[in-house]
């Protein structure tokens, strides 16, 4: 089995506040998580729950207090970890005086990028992130969203087997989000690992396989986003039209959803127990001669599954 790309296993960090340091606050208490090769993992939480400072840690730039955090197998805290990692952190800054192109090839020499590979990495970069006719314009009259783009490039100058994003699409319009949003999915498609922390969760619903929710400093979910926003045992059904006594025989509702595009079929939505409930009700509808054209599982967005999540949490005594 593949090492994890990053594992951290009860992660604690305690920062101590006040006079004389005598007041402590947890930001993190006991976090693990693991996130694959290849995937793109959505990070979620309110402010303050502790986020910042988990990725701070797996970055090298905090200490925890307790547990352990790891990239590839390796010990955060060892600089040869982040050799294979790239950061676009957010409300980063650049200097002002310097081009675009001139930006990339001063933040390639930090990274210890071979100038003969920025010769071609960095065109080609400004050319992915939709800034090639922008490579000779001053950083200083870039938008927030050009920024961001520029930012991007960056992050993905020495090739990372491993990107964290903060924020990657904030103040950046819809065209400017699809190109963000096609370069990680085509990262992942190459077998990259992308770490996304974002509070734009229709933009985290579109990318990521994973998330996990952190509150006051612990994960209080984490999974699949289709499995976590699920709606247990609701089903919309597209058919053609259902006579009125069948579908009081069968339990269906009309759906709320559009009408399909097609005149002879309607949408219908079904509640059933469990798997052998929702195939009882198919093979009546069949045994009536009604076709069947999909089946969907009825899905929560993601911001509602996150907004309820969060409102349990502070209710919890």
């Amino acid at each position: 089995m593949a090492t994890a790309a990053l594992s951290v296993s009860d992660l604690s960090k305690t920062y101590r506040t006040g006079l004389l340091g005598r007041s402590t606050v947890d930001a993190l208490n006991g976090v693990s998580l693991d996130v694959e090769q290849g995937e793109i993992f959505g990070l979620l939480g309110p402010n303050g729950a502790g986020k910042t400072t988990l990725v701070k840690i797996l970055l090298g730039l905090v200490h925890p207090s307790d547990g352990t955090a790891e990239l590839f197998g390796t010990p955060a805290r060892q600089p040869g970890a982040r050799d294979r990692i790239g950061f676009l952190p957010e409300n980063h800054r650049f200097p002002g005086f310097l081009t675009a192109e001139k930006t990339l090839h001063l933040y390639g020499q930090l990274a210890d990028v071979p100038s003969r590979t920025r010769a071609t990495r960095v065109p080609d970069l400004l050319q992915r992130v939709g800034l090639a006719n922008r490579a000779d314009t001053k950083v200083k009259t870039f938008s927030k969203g050009m920024l961001q783009r520029l930012g991007l490039a960056q992050a993905l100058l020495n090739d990372p087997d491993l990107l964290f994003l903060d924020e990657p699409t904030s103040g950046v319009d819809p065209v400017g989000r699809r190109a963000i949003r096609d370069l990680v999915l085509e990262m992942r498609d190459n077998g990259a690992t992308v770490f996304l922390n974002s509070h734009l969760l229709s933009e985290v619903e579109k990318v990521c396989s994973r998330i996990a929710i952190l509150r006051d400093g612990e994960v209080v979910r984490e999974g699949k986003i289709q499995e976590l926003t699920a709606v247990e045992r609701v089903y919309d059904l597209v058919t053609t039209p259902i006579s009125e006594s069948l579908r009081d025989t069968t339990g269906l509702e009309p759906s709320p959803h559009d009408a399909p595009s097609a005149p002879d079929l309607e949408s219908y939505r079904a509640h059933a127990e469990d798997r052998p409930a929702l195939n009882a009700i198919l093979d009546h509808l069949r045994s009536a001669d009604v076709e069947i054209e999909s089946i969907t599982p009825l899905r929560r967005s993601l911001e509602d599954y996150f907004i309820d999540v969060v409102d349990e949490e502070q209710s919890a005594p």
